[in-house]
Formats: C-alpha cells, structure tokens, sequence
C-alpha cells in the first residue's frame, strides 16, 4: 500500500477508534458514529474547497497530508508538465510564424467555409490582404472567374494562373494543398517573370522558325532540281545530293513541328467544334496503310459511337503523330491496332504496337520537347523529338489525357482519354 493510502487509512482507524471509544461510555452508539462520519465528510470537503480555490488562483502547493498531499503533489507535476510543453509549442509557433513569413509565396490558412484564418506577409504584397479580412472568405477577396471554379472544385495538386490583384501586368500561380480537419492551405507564387520567359522563349522559337522557313524553301527547291538531273552528275555527286535533300527534308520537318508548338502554347482550350470521329480516324489509318512497312497489319476498331468536340486539325495531328510513330517502331510483319472505345466518364483512343517497347525511365520525359529514346537507327529516322510534345499539347488544350504504358520486347500503348463534355454522342 502506498504511503498517502496508509495514511488515510491510519486517520480512519483512529477516528473509529475513538468513536468506539466513546459510544461505549456514553452508549451513543448511533450519534457518536455519525459525528465521526460527518467530521471525516467535512475534512475532505474543507480540502476540496483549497483544491478549487487553489485551481483558480494558481500559487504554492497548500499544505496537507494523507491523499490530498498526493492529488496536490500530482496534480503540480502535471502543471509543470504543461507549462514545459506549452513553452515550447510557443517556441515552435513563433519559428513557424518567422519561417513563413520570410516565404517568397503567398500563404494563407483557409478554414471549412473558405474562410482566412491566417496569412503571412507576402499574402499581403501578392493578393493585397489585410488584417482585417481574417474571418473573411478568400472568394469575396479574389474575385476571379477562374479562381471561383477551382476553389468551388479544387485539384490538389494542380494549379491555376489568375492576374495579380495588386501588381501591375503581374500572373499568379495558386494551388490549395490540403491539411488537417477541413483546414486548406493556399499557396501563390508570383510567375510574372517565368511567364515573360516563356513568351519570349515562344516569340523567339516562332520568329526564328519563320525566318528560317523562306532560305529554306529555297535551298531545297534548288537541291530538288540538282536532284533531278542526278544522272549527268558523277555518282559521288549524287550521293552528297541525295544527303542535302534529306536533311533539308528534315529540317522542313523540324520547322514545321516548332511553328505547330509554338501555335499550341497559347494556353487556351481549342474550339468546340463537331468532328466525326469514324470519318476522321479511317482517313488517317488510310494514310497510315501507304506508311506501312511489308508485311504490317494496321488494324482500326470503332467500338464507341461518340464524336469529337474540338479542332479537326490538331486532333488529325495529334492522332497521326501517334499511328505514325507505332508504324515506324513496329517491326516488319508487325502489328498496329487503332481502338476508339467508351470508358466511364469519357471515351478512349488507343494506339498499341507490338515494337521493342520503351524502358520505363524514359516514360515520365516522352513529351518533352527534342526528347528522344535512342534506338540505334540513324538520327534520319528517329525524328526530331516534337511529335509527342505536339501530341501532349493537343490533349491539354482538349482537356484529355495522354497516357503511356510500355513493356520491353512486347510493345507500347499510348491512350488519350477524353471526358464527357468533349464528346458529342448520337441521340438514338
């Protein structure tokens, strides 16, 4: 038995002994008994009285003894405990207060309804609040068409780009990161500069393109005609003739791809326009057939009666692009299937070949423009490394999604998913 219990139990028997002892000389045995009873009540109740008085003053430990001793000993270790603990989650705090508010990025706590809760100093300079808008729904703040469609429904993970409401031709990229119970974290990061980068980036890659494209066009006009009378030339003439049409031909090909990237970078979603899925999928497989290597199967599968919505050219480009490439890695006595199909929430274009296949560490950079896998075919014949950027520009700006799956020695398959509200499905 612990101390402070022996203790009490040490009060009690002497208190009963005393009661013993005097209700055998008075022979009150009742009242004596309740006289002990309610001194024993009245001390725990005077104690109890110090434990609240004690609770709500705070200051030394009052004396006592028996439990009461223990429940304050206890009690004060427990405060002390606390009072550690909160010292440092203070000090946490205050560290995190600092680092955040040394943050480049906008930061601000939003609560269940969207409301503040807290911000930092760059939220200040960036989406121009004030301490007075805490409590306040970040919505009524950010009024932004864009921003109220991805707040309303946000993509963690995603972005989405909305000028500044305070800095002058300024672009912000925003992404909500979730945390804790219905807690959200909004993050801007000014992209003012890196976007200026990208235009000039674009405007430069066009105007080189362009400038590029009319000596071009002359220069291969004239080696077409030197071409053409190759039979008066001497062999090793026709030979180096022969290789300035090629690259030249190459050259063509990789102007054209960056003139095509460029007008695709616009960032804006292409046209909604009716485009005949069966119509348009058969013309580019009977392009594809001339393509064919001997002894290749290409094959088309119309599964799904759904139509495009969107631009018939960069959709022509994109799917060409796709069968192209599968032709080109199939083998010889190779198979090329094309499958339009329905999946929920959308419908399906796959492109599978039965090629080499693609190691899986060049998957993640496939569209990265000039990216290519090394096959060990002549550089001619591996492209220029723009046709499935061109591809994953399409997707964007048609709201789909390009996936790719690839197992060595089996094959590739690369599929574009649509959603619903880019297709057009017959009534009947």
């Amino acid at each position: 038995m612990d101390s402070p219990w022996r203790s009490e139990f040490y009060c009690l028997a002497i208190l009963a002994a005393v009661a013993l002892f005097l209700s055998k000389i008075t022979g009150m045995y009742f009242a004596i008994a309740s006289l002990c009873v309610l001194f024993y009540l009245g001390r725990h109740l005077y104690h109890i009285h110090r434990f609240v008085l004690w609770l709500r003053t705070g200051g030394a430990i009052p004396q006592s003894s028996g439990i009461w001793e223990e429940v304050y000993y206890l009690l004060y270790r427990l405060r002390r405990r606390n009072k550690s603990r909160k010292k440092k989650l203070l000090v946490l705090l205050e560290r995190f207060r600092t680092a955040t508010a040394a943050l480049p990025d906008a930061t601000a706590v939003l609560g269940p309804r969207d409301e503040i809760d807290w911000f930092n100093g760059a939220a200040e300079r960036l989406l121009g609040l004030r301490k007075g808008d805490i409590g306040q729904q970040i919505g009524n703040l950010l009024r932004n068409p864009k921003f109220a469609e991805f707040l309303a429904k946000p993509k963690y993970g995603a972005t989405v780009s909305i000028p500044s409401p305070v800095i002058d031709n300024g672009q912000l990229e925003i992404r909500i990161v979730p945390y804790g119970e219905d807690l959200r974290l909004l993050i801007a990061q000014d992209v003012t500069h890196l976007r200026f980068m990208e235009r000039v980036r674009s405007d430069f890659v066009s105007n080189v393109s362009h400038e590029l494209r009319t000596p071009l066009t002359v220069l291969r006009g004239y080696v077409e005609t030197l071409g053409d009378a190759d039979e008066d030339m001497p062999a090793h003439y026709q030979k180096m003739i022969r290789r300035m049409e090629e690259q030249t031909t190459r050259m063509q090909r990789l102007i054209d791809g960056l003139l095509s990237l460029t007008k695709l970078e616009t960032g804006e979603m292409a046209a909604n326009k009716r485009v005949d899925a069966a119509l348009l999928l058969k013309s580019i497989c009977d392009e594809g057939h001339q393509l064919a290597k001997k002894g290749q199967t290409l094959e088309l599968a119309l599964e799904s009666k759904a139509n495009f919505l969107g631009t018939e050219g960069e959709l022509r480009s994109a799917f060409s692009n796709l069968v192209v490439n599968a032709l080109k890695y199939a083998p010889e006595n190779g198979r090329v299937s094309v499958r339009w199909r329905d999946e929920a929430g959308g419908a399906v274009l796959e492109v599978e070949d039965n090629g080499p296949g693609i190691p899986s560490e060049h998957l993640p950079r496939l569209t990265e423009r000039f990216y290519r896998v090394e096959t060990g075919k002549p550089a001619g014949d591996n492209g220029a490394g723009l046709g499935l950027a061109i591809v994953k520009h399409v997707m964007t700006r048609h709201e789909a999604e390009l996936k790719i799956a690839s197992i060595l020695e089996k094959g590739s398959c690369f599929s574009c998913k649509f959603p619903e509200k880019r297709l057009q499905r017959s009534q009947a």
